[in-house]
């Protein structure tokens, strides 16, 4: 109940069946209603036989005794006020079988001790619910029907939404249907093309900006050798290092961004070993203390460089890490650290491009930056994602999950 097309069909069932409900109230008010017509009908009946009776007092099929089933008083009471209000009142009995009460048998005095005894069918209450019921069905039908056609283009924006892919571009989609759904379909592809020229765009800036500083860089770099300071040459060599890092570090985010990777299912607690193994023989600080089997359906050579960055930083920054990977629906690499962690205030920051933390950057490692951005946009290429939160014993955890797929 809780979407629009719900509501929309509630509100128009709901109206429709109080204004149905009114009218038929109204009417059965001011005018006569068939139960009318029907006691009518029956009062007139019984002055007729009770009239018959008392001209042939003696005649076969009269009773000395009115019928001996069970009393219905309700029912006495109604016919005798009705012939009452036709000027003959009867003095007539309703009984029923005490077997089988849907039947009434009136028994009519047409004489001292004659009683005229036949079968009647009572006036039914009329079957409201019914109407009702059957009101209620056909309005509903014709209020889902509406909802679903008003809130169609609604339904398009909601499908356009859930259908964006990871790296932000939309699907054309089919401009056919109502004039609302057709101009609706419309806006969305024009957006579409808008965000498409503009993330190309930026992706073609960054990627030119990174490549053209690579030729002054050299430059620079040529010229640092002819320095004679040994100390200053050391301090230009250092910038122009830090300057080639960022560049290409740049140019691999457009890359990530924009490459359309091959996917193979990967065990991908077998590929964790593997890069720790790896960064172990580079001498950094990490460990495996706990691993179990899950396979994930990702491009092999850049998920392993999204866990690469992810666990030098762990190894750097966090001092020493550690990483633990466990199965089931999603499959999470869960990778802690025993460093300073880092402020709340900008623990939201983490991912954006060239974000530092001075907190956590205290040991002044080189960098570009953009490590966190690149293996975030890995990960949601693949369909996962990555959150970081400091740890309550200190130091950061880093969780990447990705959902599993049967092994291969």
């Amino acid at each position: 109940m809780n979407t629009l097309r719900a509501k929309i069909a509630l509100l128009l069932v709901t109206s429709i069946v109080s204004v149905v409900a009114l009218i038929t109230l109204a009417v059965m008010y001011v005018f006569a209603t068939p139960n009318d017509m029907e006691i009518e009908f029956l009062a007139k009946q019984l002055i007729t036989i009770e009239r018959l009776g008392k001209h042939n007092p003696e005649v076969e099929g009269l009773s000395r005794h009115p019928d001996a089933g069970v009393l219905d008083k309700k029912q006495t009471e109604l016919m005798r006020a009705s012939t009452a209000q036709h000027g003959t009142p009867v003095d007539v009995i309703v009984t029923y079988n005490r077997d089988d009460s849907r039947f009434r048998i009136a028994s009519i005095r047409v004489g001292p001790q004659s009683w005229a005894v036949v079968d009647i069918d009572p006036p039914s209450e009329p079957e409201l619910w019914i109407w009702f019921v059957l009101i209620t069905i056909g309005v509903g039908s014709i209020a889902v029907f509406a909802a679903h056609r008003m809130s169609k283009p609604l339904a398009l924006l909601e499908s356009a939404a859930e259908s964006v892919s990871p790296d932000g571009s939309l699907p054309m989609l089919a401009e056919r249907g109502p004039a609302e759904v057709r101009a609706t379909a419309a806006a969305i592809n024009s957006l579409s093309a808008r965000l498409k020229r503009a993330t190309e765009s930026r992706m073609r800036l960054v990627a030119a900006a990174g490549h053209d500083l690579r030729t002054p860089l050299t430059r620079m770099r040529l010229r640092a050798e002819f320095v004679t300071d040994d100390e200053e040459r050391t301090l230009w060599l250092r910038d122009i290092d830090e300057l080639e890092r960022i560049a290409d570090s740049a140019i691999q985010l457009v890359r990530e961004e924009t490459t359309k990777a091959s996917l193979e299912v990967i065990r991908v607690d077998d590929l964790v070993r593997s890069v720790v193994e790896d960064l172990q023989e580079q001498n950094f600080e990490i460990e495996v203390i706990d691993t179990s089997e899950a396979y994930v359906r990702a491009n092999r050579l850049a998920l392993s460089r999204a866990l690469r960055n992810l666990l030098i930083n762990a190894a750097t920054h966090g001092v020493r890490g550690a990483v633990a990977v466990t199965g089931g629906a999603m499959a999470r690499i869960t990778i802690s650290d025993q460093g300073p962690g880092i402020s709340a205030d900008v623990l939201d920051q983490v991912f954006e491009p060239f974000f530092r933390a001075d907190r956590a950057r205290g040991q002044k490692i080189p960098g570009a930056g953009l490590g966190l951005t690149i293996s975030r946009e890995i990960i949601r290429r693949d369909g996962g994602d990555i959150r970081i939160s400091n740890r309550p014993d200190g130091g950061l955890a880093q969780v990447v999950e990705l959902p599993t797929v049967l092994p291969g």
